[in-house]
């Protein structure tokens, strides 16, 4: 409804679109460029890996206290040029025979900056184009976006890098950043800025929205079986692109299935939560879900695909349920914090499971660490145990009072 009523939601819309293919497309690229033309080993494929999230470690907090300071719109618009121009480079390099693995580090690394700036500004955005009414409407539209980019953009992408070359398929990921700039500098209407720079340190802003999560008795677990699902998700990527490292087009199968079920999950999410409640469609799914992960070890690449598919439809689920969860039950002016304050989080995992991809695969082998991501998966939904306890569906106000719920859902528990 949402794509047919609301004409800036449907060019944030289609500028995610664009931007989220491209961006599959490159994250196959990147590794088989690096195996390819330069011949990285296993460590070197886990550390290109772990560099696209180091920044959220670096500037991630730092950077939700300042974007809660200023328009979001104009972020978004120049962290997508930023990364057009860094990712240009790659291909233009490597045309130039001068392309060297410190050159994708480097290029890897700024453009995690940007990102970072780009997704807390992108979260904290939404709530003000669709208002707080409509967010699992516009959460559920966006993730799968997210999830057809899955399946389309490393499906095709495997198949370009195979076809026409990984410095080729980069081009792609550059078109979609300058298209993503355009069509978000076209969404209407005055953005207000919520706080005043003079008002407290960048230091003290920091530790009120960490202080936020940590002390909120449902965003906490969520956050902490995020970061635990990131961890393994990564580990089993990083490990399944060095294992078929001679088959690109086989890896973005693979990965396009875990698309699938992503899709599927996000699709479902806002049925599960008419039927279940709010909290108990944070939690209940995982114990269900979570110990198909086991499989993604085997050998044999149907059952391992199908198993990633289930293991994904919960990231699908959490990814639409969660995060409108969060955005509601944050105040306007916390919500870059919030925002970053997950993103820390969850990137931090990410990298330590890009990191720890590439050491086990080096010294025990990527079946090694396939296995070892699989067994995380199938245990992350104990973190959310916590919420099992929650007596109330609706989400609390956020300077109420932890057992208190006074903001009741006009719908349905969400």
């Amino acid at each position: 409804m949402l794509l047919s009523t609301d004409r800036d939601f449907r060019r944030i819309f289609a500028a995610d679109a664009t931007s989220k293919f491209g961006t599959q497309v490159s994250a196959l690229a990147l590794p088989f460029l690096a195996q390819s033309a330069l011949h990285a080993d296993p460590a070197h494929v886990g550390l290109l890996a772990m560099l696209t999230t180091l920044s959220f470690l670096l500037v991630g907090l730092p950077a939700g206290a300042w974007i809660d300071r200023l328009r979001k719109r104009p972020v978004m618009i120049g962290a997508d040029l930023i990364r057009a121009v860094l990712l240009a480079s790659v291909p233009l390099a490597w045309a130039c025979g001068a392309l060297t693995l410190a050159h994708l580090y480097a290029v890897v690394g700024l453009m995690g900056v940007a990102t970072v700036l780009f997704d807390v500004a992108h979260l904290s955005y939404v709530p003000h184009v669709v208002g707080r009414d409509r967010l699992l409407a516009a959460n559920t539209a966006l993730v799968s976006l997210n999830s057809v980019a899955d399946v389309s953009g490393r499906g095709l992408g495997g198949l370009i890098v195979q076809a026409a070359g990984a410095p080729q398929a980069l081009l792609l990921d550059v078109t979609s950043y300058l298209a993503s700039a355009l069509l978000t500098a076209r969404v209407g209407g005055p953005e207000p800025i919520l706080r005043k720079p003079e008002r407290a340190s960048l230091l003290r802003d920091v530790g009120e929205g960490l202080r936020f999560v940590f002390r909120h008795p449902r965003l906490r677990p969520i956050a902490l079986e995020g970061a635990l699902t990131n961890l393994g998700i990564q580990l089993a990527v990083v490990s399944l692109l060095i294992t078929l490292a001679d088959s690109p087009g086989t890896a973005g199968l693979f990965l396009a299935a875990g698309g699938l079920g992503t899709l599927a999950g996000s699709l479902a999410a806002p049925r599960l939560r008419r039927s279940l409640g709010t909290v108990r469609s944070l939690w209940l799914p995982g114990p269900f879900l979570a110990p198909f992960a086991l499989a993604i070890g085997l050998d044999d690449l149907r059952i391992a695909g199908a198993a990633w598919a289930i293991t994904l439809a919960k990231t699908g689920l959490d990814n639409v349920l969660r995060v409108s969860f969060r955005q509601r039950a944050t105040p306007p002016e916390l919500l870059g914090r919030m925002n970053a304050t997950f993103r820390f989080l969850l990137a931090s995992a990410l990298a330590v499971g890009a990191a720890l991809a590439g050491l086990i695969a080096q010294t025990a082998g990527p079946r090694a660490a396939l296995w070892a991501a699989a067994g995380i998966l199938s245990v992350r939904w104990v973190l959310t145990l916590p919420l099992k306890g929650a007596a109330a569906d609706a989400a609390p106000t956020p300077r109420a009072t932890p057992d208190a719920d006074p903001r009741p859902d006009p719908t349905s528990p969400r």
